[in-house]
């Protein structure tokens, strides 16, 4: 539509012509049937050639030719210069290389000194040393010629007084324990002691267990079916407008005239004036300081945040 200057839209917008819709009339593809990569089979493809391996040849690198990192600079040869480097090390040498007189001696086996330098030490020889002749001590001193006897049902074969007989029951030990046994049991009175405060464990080993004795077996009373149906000794009562269908006699009349109660016969309890209960009570309220304390300083941040800020 022309404005009123005499211009359309386009050419106040400043564009020659309005922009094509490029959907407009295009067919449905849907997108389980549409391609991955349709640009991918048409046309020419870019082929790389193929990866390169590196190695000494010229073909491994990008360049057609190796291009130095330095211009103009001298080339050096490290194999020359590490033989002038011998040639002056030589040159130092006073004679010839010193060469031993005969080759490295090889030992036999443990214990040889075959290929030593020193030889053999006479310090590790096995030959004996010599040594005084060996002469035999003398007997030893005889008091009084020894008890004859093995000892075993001989009298008086030892070196100190015989010992003198006492009787030993077989079964001592036994009748002393019982003995013993006897009075600790005269003398015990009452129960064991067993303390409340003992440690236990969470769940006992036996879940049976009980200390307690069990109560007597209840038996079950069975409940006698009568055989004929319950019926009541006399009919129900009918209730006919009076007291003779109920089970209580009729109440006694009491004479009471109705008169309305004026408002000075009310009780002195309903005469008081209604107040309603008081509103909810105050709670206790954190101040402002706190307040501002929280916003400042949180979970999230009570690590990074400082003093000053808080």
């Amino acid at each position: 539509m022309p404005a009123e200057g005499g211009k359309t839209d386009m050419e106040r917008i400043g564009l020659f012509s309005e922009m094509e819709y490029v959907t407009v009339g295009d067919k449905y593809v849907s997108s389980f049937n549409r391609p991955f990569n349709d640009a991918a089979s048409k046309n020419k493809q870019m082929l790389p050639g193929g990866s390169k391996a590196m190695s000494n040849l010229q073909a491994g690198y990008f360049d057609p030719h190796f291009v130095r990192i330095f211009e103009g600079e001298g080339y050096v040869n490290l194999n020359q210069v590490r033989r002038r480097h011998m040639m002056e090390e030589a040159k130092k040498n006073l004679g010839k290389a010193f060469l031993p007189s005969n080759g490295d001696k090889k030992p036999c086996g443990l214990g040889t000194y075959y290929g030593t330098i020193g030889g053999p030490v006479p310090f590790f020889s096995t030959q004996l040393k010599p040594r005084d002749k060996y002469e035999v001590p003398g007997k030893n001193l005889y008091t009084n010629p020894g008890k004859k006897g093995t000892g075993y049902g001989y009298a008086n074969i030892t070196i100190g007084k015989q010992f003198s007989h006492s009787a030993d029951f077989y079964d001592a030990p036994k009748l002393n324990f019982k003995k013993e046994n006897e009075e600790h049991h005269r003398l015990v009175k009452g129960t064991p002691f067993k303390s409340n405060l003992y440690p236990r464990e969470y769940f006992d080993t036996n879940p049976y267990l009980f200390e307690k004795a069990l109560p007597p077996i209840k038996k079950t009373e069975k409940k006698e079916l009568l055989a004929q149906p319950f019926k009541p000794s006399s009919p129900g009562k009918k209730a006919g407008g009076m007291k003779a269908g109920t089970f209580d006699p009729y109440p006694s009349h009491s004479a009471d005239p109705y008169v309305v109660k004026l408002a000075s016969q009310t009780s002195s309890k309903g005469a008081k004036i209604f107040y309603p209960p008081s509103g909810p009570k105050s709670r206790p309220t954190k101040s402002i300081m706190t307040l501002n304390v929280k916003r400042a300083l949180n979970t999230k941040n009570y690590k990074t945040a400082s003093v000053q800020s808080c």
